[in-house]
């Protein structure tokens, strides 16, 4: 099997810089979805498949052929369908699995075969059963037979990390001899520290026979939370693939985490001196659309994509914030995704930021309402976890917060349909005692919910964002709908608990029209993409 890819051998500098480039090889598609929790079917894979290209991943490992028939239909498809990056197929050291890739690879435009086999002593005596010159045999005669069908390949010696350096060398050494291009360090288990990574790396680079002819590359997972760590550690080394997923999702407590690694090689680039082809402005879509595939949210303490990445409380920070974004934040959200960064109003926030969210809102009080709105807003804010514009609006026109109004919801009726559209049918009573009902359809209840509730109210409200969390455990549990919404040029933000979603939904909604009703200012989108 031919390719136009670039040969193996050669670390292409990165464009404009003159540093080289450090290959990423996202294995979210193989590695990361043996998590649970993180499976997808066939459609689901070939979206994110697509993502990754556009994220510009090097190389996509995009399953194991051989592990089941459906597997070996999904690596096919994205074989066929995805034409920027490497597409690679995983396959042990046996004949019958690099046939299964050879098959599954063949619509590729650019392909690779990935062979592992174990290493470590533990391995070859309780899980393989063979000496020392077994595996090297064994290794050998693989990485040969896949020569035959596949220009790219790569060996990976699993558990490298707890194999004797001297005898690492010599399996490196041979495979290269028989054609491997690139050779990978995988710390199986989680077990070395970035000290360890670093000196297996340099050692491997010293003494490997031909690794001139190979690129050098590590997989590290995070039983100990050091996977960002060792894989940084391995570049610093002189390794110029990392292996790594979205999220970091994968076995056990998961893999090195893709965005934490692009970012901190960008950020850091002085320490590293290397460059990487990630567009790094789709890491949080990247991220989203992970999540959205498997239902499993990005925490939000998560690094780099997580929601509280670029959030601010702390009424120091958000004066620093507001004076200089470098103070307390070392990248710009924007350069992964993000449209802005976010100062949080909550208990430990300052007037600074409260002034600046009431300016954003369209309201200039001066410093004696001020003092009188700060008052009020920490004695909201010792209440509530965080403080919404809602609030902060009602805050400055004399209203209760805790106070709904002028519409409340007085009948809610919504349905999902198999197979079809939603449908909702709603009544508002307005608080001087007009009545309005709507019924609607849209893409599900949610939609059809807010497009009444819309022509309930007289107004257009397009949906931008859903989400829903749970604040409580059990089947009783409450979750809170946070709807995103375009009103003519603006955007506002609505939030609903109850224990059931559509109606959290709902309430959501009420809670945009009476801010529309109300007649209070919103964020024009314009502002939104400028502001802190």
């Amino acid at each position: 099997m031919t390719n136009d890819n670039p040969p193996s051998d050669v670390t292409p500098p990165a464009a404009g810089t003159g540093r080289e480039r450090v290959r990423i090889f996202d294995t979210s598609l193989r590695d990361g979805e043996q998590a649970p929790g993180f499976s997808m079917g066939r459609a689901a894979k070939l979206r994110l498949a697509h993502a990754l290209e556009e994220l510009g991943v090097d190389v996509l490992e995009a399953g194991f052929p051989s592990a089941s028939d459906g597997d070996f239909e999904a690596v096919q498809a994205i074989a066929r369908e995805v034409r920027r990056p490497i597409v690679c197929g995983l396959a042990r050291c046996v004949p019958g699995d690099i046939d299964a890739c050879a098959r599954a690879l063949a619509p590729a435009a650019k392909a690779r075969i990935h062979l592992f086999l174990a290493t470590s002593p533990l391995h070859r005596e309780f899980k393989l059963g063979m000496s020392r010159e077994q595996v090297i045999e064994n290794a050998v005669a693989a990485v040969r037979n896949a020569c035959r069908h596949f220009d790219d390949v790569e060996f990976s010696a699993e558990d490298a990390i707890r194999t004797e350096p001297d005898y690492l060398v010599e399996v490196f050494s041979a495979v290269i001899a028989a054609g491997a291009r690139t050779v990978n360090v995988p710390d199986t288990v989680g077990y070395t520290t970035p000290a360890e990574m670093y000196e297996r790396v340099r050692y491997l680079r010293e003494h490997v026979h031909g690794i001139d002819q190979a690129v050098l590359s590590t997989h590290c997972h995070d039983d100990l939370g050091l996977a960002v760590a060792n894989s940084l550690a391995a570049v610093a080394a002189g390794a110029r693939q990392v292996e790594c997923t979205i999220g970091g999702i994968g076995e056990r407590a998961g893999n090195a985490s893709l965005e934490e690694i692009v970012m901190a090689l960008a950020t850091r680039a002085e320490l590293f001196g290397v460059d990487t082809g990630i567009d790094t402005r789709k890491l949080y879509p990247t991220a989203r659309l992970l999540g959205q595939l498997t239902g499993q949210p990005i925490a939000r303490n998560k690094a780099v994509v997580g929601e509280n990445a670029f959030a601010h409380e702390s009424g120091i920070h958000q004066h620093g914030m507001l004076k200089h974004r470098g103070t307390y934040e070392i990248m710009k959200p924007e350069d992964v995704g993000f449209s802005r960064s976010q100062l949080v109003l909550g208990k430990h926030s300052g007037r600074h930021a409260l002034r600046e969210r009431l300016a954003a809102l369209g309201y200039a009080p001066d410093e004696a309402q001020l003092d009188a709105i700060f008052t009020r807003f920490k004695t909201l804010a010792d209440r509530k976890r965080e403080v919404f514009d809602s609030d902060l609006e009602a805050l400055a026109v004399g209203r209760d917060p805790e106070a709904v109004g002028p519409w409340h919801l007085e009948h809610l009726n919504a349905s999902s349909h198999l197979g079809g559209n939603g449908s909702a049918s709603v009544r508002l009573v307005h608080e001087d005692g007009r009545r309005a009902s709507e019924a609607a359809i849209g893409d599900g209840p949610i939609d059809a919910v807010l497009r009444a509730i819309g022509r309930a109210i007289g107004h257009d409200l397009e949906l931008t964002d859903f989400q829903i969390r749970a604040l409580s455990h059990g089947g009783d549990a409450q979750g809170q709908a946070t709807l995103g919404v375009r009103h003519q040029d603006r955007e506002l933000k609505g939030r609903g608990v109850s224990t059931d979603i559509v109606e959290a939904a709902a309430l959501a909604a009420l809670e945009i029209a009476n801010r529309i009703e109300r007649g209070t200012p919103a964020v024009p989108l314009r502002q939104l993409a400028q502001a802190i």
